[in-house]
């Protein structure tokens, strides 16, 4: 399967799932949330593959969020079937996934980029990496579960101050409020990953 946004690989029982969109800073269109339900889909139903590998290219961003200019002037009614539909067949989709997935927080994981992670079901991060909901700032709340997964993992009270704050988290802060499992150098993040993912394969 050939894709426009991704890069798919797969090495052994590990399937690796890249967002390629590096000049947008990995932001999610419609395109690339059905092209990576496709991917992520393909992956499970292999029976050879035992861990999937999520991740952004370049050294800037997992996901720096939803792309803006794709649904900026959508109405209401809009906005709310995107984020229904995007809930459905991919955030909820990996979250009740079958193959274990994890996710390599390789700098920005903002907004649809943050809950995208928070479906996965391990996450790392890179020192560089940074966190948040900012979307809160714009007037809209997280479209993609993440006012829900985020109480989950961090508590209420941390959830609640990040949400209504629009704020950031750096990767220390993330792996203190229980957000990640484990930090790294980002030339070490894919390594770590591998590592993990071996264990589990074991």
């Amino acid at each position: 399967m050939n894709f426009e946004n991704l890069m798919y690989e797969v090495d052994d029982q590990l399937a690796i799932i890249t967002i390629n969109r590096p000049k947008k800073l990995n932001a999610l269109n419609k395109e690339t949330i059905q092209e990576l339900h496709d991917a992520f889909a393909e992956a499970d139903a292999d029976e050879d593959i035992g861990v999937i590998i999520l991740t952004g290219s370049g050294e800037k961003a997992f996901v720096a969020g939803a792309d803006i200019s794709e649904f900026a002037n959508f109405e209401e009614e809009e906005g709310a079937l995107l984020a229904r539909k995007g809930q459905k067949i991919l955030f909820d989709f990996i979250e009740n996934l079958s193959t274990p997935v994890i996710a390599a927080i390789n700098g920005f994981a903002l907004g649809g980029g943050l809950e995208l992670a928070m479906a996965a079901h391990i996450r790392i991060a890179s020192h560089n990496a940074r966190m948040g909901l900012p979307e809160t700032s714009l007037g809209l709340i997280p479209g993609y579960g993440g006012t829900q997964r985020l109480p989950q993992l961090v508590g209420k009270g941390r959830a609640f101050e990040m949400i209504m704050t629009a704020g950031m988290i750096d990767a220390d802060r993330a792996f203190q409020s229980g957000l990640v499992n484990h930090v790294t150098s980002q030339e070490e993040l894919m390594a770590l990953a591998e590592k993990i993912a071996g264990k589990i394969l074991n």
